[in-house]
């Protein structure tokens, strides 16, 4: 029985090599010239039946085809299953594409020539490599004479089969450590040089002499491929450059200086220099081309400005300041306010670099000025507002020459006899030696001398005043030729349209007038009355102005401060100036111009100035009431106290309040009033009164009504008493403190005023009824009586119509006011709490 079903047993077929493409299979040349030199064995070979051959293999003799194929097919399932459990891996062997013919072992198994899949970038080189072993092989077959097969000829050619696949220790190393690298994740890299940078600037900071050539390595991870390694490692070295700059600036060794021997603790130092000198010039340079792309642009601006703040005083101060400079006026807020901050403590904190930094700053923007022709942002110039002057900087110095007392001629007439020549020498010794130690504590302390202060203040302010001198002729000459587009630029993407640096300049100019030359004192008063649009004939009709009402205003600010603060040596008439601020209260619009600069001309042109004429007086009190009765309580309340001011100093004025049917007590004196003339003498405000203050009287705003109030008890007062002082703040003062917190204080019962009218109006009349009205006599038409109540209902319309918009305009404008002093309160706050937090963490 086990004979028998021995022998029924069905042994199938061993599995065919797998199908390759004739693209993968690689014939050698010697293969090649054996077909040419044996044409009878091709032939052979393609007479040969292929479907006979296959019949013989795929099937069994003596058995049933059907059991054969299913036996076939659970075979290819079973070698699936085992497929699919069996892990994949890359590197499977794969059967050789040059020979992939089977061999047959002793013990029956099949053995098939096997190769390892290679990589795409060896792929090649590897079906090379094994072309030209088969290449030999078959030439050392070809030679070798055919004998019969027996043991041992098999299992050496079986050994020479697989000898192909074995590969050499060395590459074997190679390609394990190139496996390992790729298996390593970009995260444990990435943490793997984060904490090689941590222990680099650890290092640093601990011990900087010993460990200053991790600089270069701080230095060579900041050329990393990753943009978070290379952020990182530019923030590393600025902390510890930061920590490890020195106090002193370094400076070059000369060659007499290297000559000389020294000891081992000044080699160390001198190369801990060297290294500390050429490892901050590389970082300087890497920041400088870091700035250039978008992604490192805010951090590398960061760190310039950081530099510049912590080490002012410290080599390569000028690319510092050349960089941070350039980016006053960047178009990015972030990085502008960075180096706004950096140039202010730069002109606050002079004692670290003894005022050359400052200098150097200035004429840096000067030249940044004149090179962009004055077309920069704003903040780029109101830096400058940071510079501090001494009061006496103006001064001559020859009047302090004539103050130090004269020697004595007693002295002065003695004979002093020669001192001998070894004398001489030893005092020049003295001399030499006392510089020499003089320069070096120069050089170690920050302390100036006071003539060097003042020499270097000097320079610092001719460099500002030639900026803001620049300015005002760019903005004389575009405002002269505005229509000229081709010759000049009239748009500019900064605030301040086409002049965006005026306003500052004009605030500079404000500031430091008590430090301008005399020389320049009247071509400047006649600059700005250009400037501010004043025209000398006054039937002409004013040019368009490109400046602005606040530009224009801060025009006349100007010319008066320069006059007061050189009134001894000035003698100039600013008539021309307050014709301008006449005619420039009737064009102020609160949400197009700032109204702290119109309190500001009031307080300095009116308020603080000596008793002012009688008619000009007048026509800005006039004036001035209408102002107050047309805009919010801030610019009201700021006109009221100018008007009660000039009602103080001119008593003759007060007739104003008096309120005759014809106007006040003066009124048959003068012409009548023109509210539209434009020069302050021929207004003939003096033939008017002041009835928008009861008016004013009922203002929403207590502090606007409690003022006119007390404006008006001025008219039962002697000429030499004066009301009850509500407050003594001046008109900026007082715009200030009202517009921070009382623009949405509405009354509740305002509207209800309005009906409470409305149903008195509604009482007056009487309706009658159609037969009392024949009844009666009427001598007026019915054309003409018809046409006087539709004009006088037309009227009525109008007036509850203008109320109603009123009301709507006043609501919005001081909900507008609101919400912007709002927001300034609020970034206020939150600036004010990230510095408290940056000071809790210091």
């Amino acid at each position: 029985m086990g004979k028998s079903s021995k022998k029924n047993k069905v042994i199938l077929a061993p599995p065919l090599p797998p199908e390759l493409d004739d693209d993968e299979i690689v014939v050698s040349e010697d293969d090649f010239d054996f077909v040419k030199e044996n044409p009878q064995h091709a032939r052979n070979i393609a007479r040969q039946d292929n479907k006979a051959f296959d019949k013989f293999v795929t099937r069994v003799a003596d058995h049933d085809d059907e059991k054969v194929e299913l036996l076939y097919e659970e075979r290819e399932r079973k070698r699936r299953a085992a497929a699919a459990l069996k892990p994949r891996n890359d590197d499977d062997l794969e059967v050789d594409p040059v020979d992939a013919l089977p061999v047959k072992t002793l013990d029956g198994k099949v053995v098939y020539r096997l190769a390892k899949k290679a990589r795409s970038g060896d792929e090649a080189n590897g079906v090379k490599s094994r072309s030209e072993d088969k290449g030999a092989g078959a030439t050392q077959g070809s030679q070798k004479e055919p004998k019969g097969r027996s043991n041992k000829k098999e299992d050496s050619k079986l050994q020479n089969v697989q000898s192909p696949t074995e590969v050499p220790k060395e590459n074997l190393h190679s390609v394990v450590l190139e496996e390992v690298k790729e298996e390593l994740s970009s995260d444990e890299l990435f943490e793997k040089k984060k904490a090689q940078l941590a222990e680099l600037g650890m290092a640093l900071l601990e011990d900087p002499e010993s460990n200053i050539r991790s600089l270069n390595d701080l230095l060579i991870l900041c050329n990393d491929m990753d943009q978070k390694i290379v952020q990182l490692g530019i923030m590393s070295l600025l902390a510890v450059f930061r920590d490890i700059i020195p106090s002193y600036r370094i400076r070059q060794l000369t060659e007499k200086e290297l000559a000389v021997e020294v000891s081992k603790e000044v080699k160390k130092t001198r190369y801990y220099e060297y290294t500390l000198i050429r490892s901050y010039k590389a970082y300087l340079q890497k920041l400088i081309a870091l700035e250039k792309q978008p992604y490192f642009y805010l951090v590398a601006v960061r760190c310039l400005c950081s530099l510049l703040d912590a080490a002012p005083h410290f080599n390569f101060r000028e690319s510092l300041l050349a960089s941070v400079v350039k980016n006053l006026s960047s178009s990015n807020d972030v990085a502008r306010k960075l180096c706004c901050e950096a140039i202010r403590s730069l002109f606050r904190n002079e004692g670290k670099h003894r005022g050359e930094a400052t200098i150097e700053s200035v004429r840096l923007i000067a030249a940044h000025v004149k090179l962009h022709d004055c077309q920069l942002h704003p903040d780029s110039i109101e830096v400058c507002l940071s510079l501090k002057f001494d009061e006496d900087l103006g001064k001559d110095d020859s009047k302090e020459d004539k103050l130090k007392p004269k020697k004595n001629k007693r002295y002065q007439n003695r004979d002093v006899t020669k001192p001998s020549e070894k004398k001489k020498i030893k005092k020049e010794m003295l001399s030499k030696a006392r510089q020499e130690v003089r320069a070096d504590l120069r050089a170690v302390s920050f302390t100036l001398d006071p003539k060097e202060k003042k020499m270097i203040q000097r320079e610092t302010l001719a460099a500002l005043f030639e900026t803001y001198f620049r300015i005002l002729k760019h903005s004389m000459n575009t405002s002269r030729f505005v229509h000229c587009v081709s010759e000049y630029k009239t748009t500019s993407v900064f605030p301040g349209g086409s002049h965006p640096l005026l306003a500052p300049c004009l605030e500079g100019l404000g500031k430091f007038s008590h430090l301008i030359d005399l020389d320049f004192m009247s071509e400047l008063i006649a600059c700005l009355k250009k400037l501010s649009g004043y025209t000398d004939h006054q039937g002409e009709i004013p040019p368009d102005n490109a400046l602005s009402v606040s530009e224009r205003l801060q025009c006349c600010i100007v010319a008066f401060k320069v006059w007061r603060s050189n009134l001894e040596a000035l003698n100039v008439d600013l008539q021309d100036f307050f014709v301008q601020l006449y005619n420039l209260i009737l064009e102020y619009r609160p949400d197009r111009d700032h109204g702290e600069v119109l309190a500001d001309a009031l307080k300095t042109l009116l308020w603080e100035g000596k008793q002012q004429d009688m008619l000009r007086a007048a026509a800005f009190i006039k004036r001035l009431a209408t102002f107050a009765l047309s805009f919010g309580s801030a610019e009201a309340i700021s006109a009221l106290i100018t008007l009660k001011h000039l009602l103080q100093k001119n008593t003759k004025c007060r007739n104003m309040l008096e309120n005759d049917a014809g106007g006040g007590s003066l009124s048959s004196l003068v012409a009548k009033y023109d509210p539209e003339a434009k020069d302050p003498y021929l207004s003939g405000a003096l033939a008017t009164v002041l009835w928008e203050l009861s008016l004013l009287q009922k203002h929403y705003d207590p502090s606007v009504s409690g003022m006119a109030s007390n404006v008006l008890s001025m008219a039962n007062l002697n000429a030499t008493q004066n009301p009850v002082q509500l407050s003594s703040a001046n008109p900026l003062e007082a715009y200030k403190d009202l517009s921070m917190g009382r623009e949405l204080s509405k009354p509740a019962g305002k509207v209800l005023t309005l009906k409470c009218k409305r149903k008195r109006r509604s009482k007056e009349f009487v309706a009658l009824s159609p037969d009392v009205l024949r009844k009666a006599d009427c001598t007026v038409g019915e054309d003409e009586l018809r046409e006087k109540l539709q004009s006088h209902f037309a009227v009525l319309r109008g007036i509850s119509e203008n109320e109603r918009l009123r009301t709507e305009l006043n609501h919005t404008l001081s909900s507008i006011n609101m919400y912007k002093e709002y927001k300034k309160q609020k970034k206020q706050s939150k600036k004010s709490r990230i510095d408290r937090k940056k000071v809790t963490r210091a």
